[in-house]
């Protein structure tokens, strides 16, 4: 099986470069991403699979072989961009001012839909059911996953396997880990009300930038003397508005800002400590401090199983797979990702295809891009990993 599917995915290895390039030069936001999700049905809808469009928004699932019996793998790409305008010089760069695929999903869709493809193509020779699962609204918290989870899409499934592109891991190399992968993630933001008055009579005042400072300080306290040293936590003030001019002592000031923490637990530590400085603050300055405090994604925990899983198979197809080198065990990554939804309420593993050039930025960057040749690697994965699961269980 893997042989035959795997060949079909050289052979079509431009037509996935060329769906790459058309996805870059069309790039739509969160939540908008209505002419990606009918590029992408319009891709299924000749084939002989189950398509379903509207999917919790704008997500598009797709069933291989509904009827068939036996164990059900599903596989997820991400195809939403965002609010950035390409400075590359791309002869395929976005056409859509002020929006750009900077994060590598117009990649995540290539590669998927090249996969689902030859898998297509090959579907009698699985021994079960495969789905394709094109998520949108990635980039906004809490992402579109909950809402795929919540149309009912993962009630079927034993499996789930996603992987990301990353523009800054050498290419040649697929990345791993079991247990906790990625940070889950809080963001934040801090109203602190004061009493403004004359900047020459600060003392009829109570000045909230003063107040401010102090809590930007105390916060960063959370992390040295609160948390574990052998956990990770990070508490970042990314906004500090307390706009105003010289001579007024300002009443009010918001600070914005995101927590990441790779253990639950430590999460919660953070939240409860970071809401005790907030109560010593106002008793302290007696002033008003009001917090809205949101979790946003969890902590990613890969499956040992599905991960262990995931690294044979690579290893066993590894002399097929074009230009894959090397597989390797990953440090945990500071990013956070909703695909943390799925591997809450199913087995499963997200991985990282090391997709470098020689003139590489990072994600989210207005000069980002990958190297094409890593998408071939990451379809040939997915047929990897599809192979030896049905192996191992059918």
């Amino acid at each position: 099986m893997f042989e035959k599917i795997n060949n079909y995915l050289v052979d079509n290895e431009e037509k996935m470069i060329e769906i790459r390039r058309h996805l870059h030069q069309y790039p739509e936001l969160s939540f908008k991403e209505e002419k990606t999700a009918q590029y992408i049905a319009e891709f299924y809808q000749s084939k002989p699979v189950k398509v379903e469009t509207n999917i919790g928004g704008n997500g598009v699932v797709i069933t291989i072989n509904e009827d068939k019996a036996g164990p059900t793998i599903a596989f997820r790409a991400d195809f939403d961009a965002l609010p950035i305008e390409e400075e590359t010089d791309l002869p395929f760069k976005s056409k859509n001012v002020g929006v750009m695929h900077a994060c590598g999903h117009d990649g995540h869709t290539a590669m998927l839909m090249a996969f689902a493809g030859a898998l297509i193509h090959y579907k009698d020779l699985l021994p079960g059911r495969v789905k394709i699962i094109h998520q949108h609204a990635e980039e906004i918290p809490p992402g579109g996953a909950i809402d795929i989870i919540e149309a009912g899409c993962l009630e079927d499934v034993d499996a789930f396997f996603s992987a990301h592109l990353i523009s800054t891991m050498p290419f040649k190399t697929v990345f791993y880990r079991p247990g906790a992968t990625q940070t889950g993630r809080a963001t934040f933001q801090i109203e602190i009300v004061g009493k403004g008055s004359h900047g020459a009579e600060p003392h009829q005042g109570n000045d909230a930038i003063v107040i401010a400072s102090h809590l930007v300080l105390q916060l960063q306290n959370i992390v040295a003397r609160k948390i574990n040293p052998n956990q990770m936590a990070v508490v970042t003030i990314g906004s500090f508005e307390g706009k105003g001019i010289a001579n007024i002592v300002q009443e009010k000031v918001i600070l914005k800002g995101d927590v990441r923490f790779l253990d639950e637990a430590t999460g919660k530590i953070t939240e409860q400590e970071f809401k005790n400085i907030i109560k010593g603050i106002e008793q302290s300055f007696a002033c008003q401090v009001n917090l809205q405090y949101v979790e946003d994604y969890p902590v990613l925990v890969n499956d040992l199983e599905m991960t262990t899983l995931l690294k044979e198979a690579l290893e066993k197809y590894q002399a097929q797979i074009q230009n894959l080198e090397q597989i390797t065990l990953t440090e945990p990554l500071s990013n956070s990702e909703d695909a943390a939804y799925y591997l809450q309420n199913v087995p499963g593993s997200y991985f990282y295809i090391g997709a470098s050039s020689n003139n590489s930025f990072p994600h989210h960057n207005p000069k980002f891009d990958f190297n094409e040749k890593a998408l071939l690697i990451g379809a040939q994965s997915f047929t990897a990993i599809v192979s030896h699961y049905f192996e191992k269980n059918h």
